[in-house]
């Protein structure tokens, strides 16, 4: 069977779509981060929400407060505990919206295996601080995309 042109032409198009994500999230492009945010939150965030936080997920929620419009919003994030709350990685940096709403807020909810925790301090700290908390295939992840950012909460008193 012979393959066509465009067929042939399939992987090496797959390969350099592959590339073009990699070195885009690495360098850190807005152009890219902005499209994976966009993407992720009309398709993966969607269906992610109806589990996450609950027994068993591996993503949790964190709800925060809108900056500007003092709305309740909940994205699914995956928390790694530590021994005063939870380390957060941040794929896309500083500039995602809830990121930036639990920063200027100073406190949020992370609703993990269906225990809502109350955390406030929110603090951006290198991932090399937080890296005695994640497992090795998140550390291998962080590097191959370029995070270099975390994000560290602590419970509040009594949660």
């Amino acid at each position: 069977m012979r393959f066509t042109s465009a067929a042939r032409l399939l992987p090496i198009l797959a390969l350099g779509a592959a590339a073009a994500f990699v070195l885009g999230m690495r360098s850190k492009s807005p152009l890219v981060h902005d499209a994976v945010r966009r993407g992720l939150r009309n398709t993966v965030n969607r269906h992610q929400l109806e589990t996450a936080g609950g027994p068993g997920a591996r993503a949790a929620l964190i709800r925060h407060r809108g900056r500007r419009s003092g709305q309740v919003y909940e994205t699914p994030v995956t928390p790694t505990p530590t021994e005063d709350g939870f380390v957060i990685a941040l794929p896309y940096g500083t500039r995602a919206d809830w990121v930036r709403n639990v920063l200027a807020a100073g406190e949020a909810t992370v609703v993990r295996e269906g225990v809502a925790h109350h955390v406030d301090r929110p603090e951006v700290l290198p991932i090399a601080a937080a890296a005695q908390y994640l497992v090795a295939g998140d550390r291998r992840v962080h590097r191959l995309f370029g995070v270099d950012e975390c994000l560290r909460v602590r419970m509040r008193d009594g949660t």
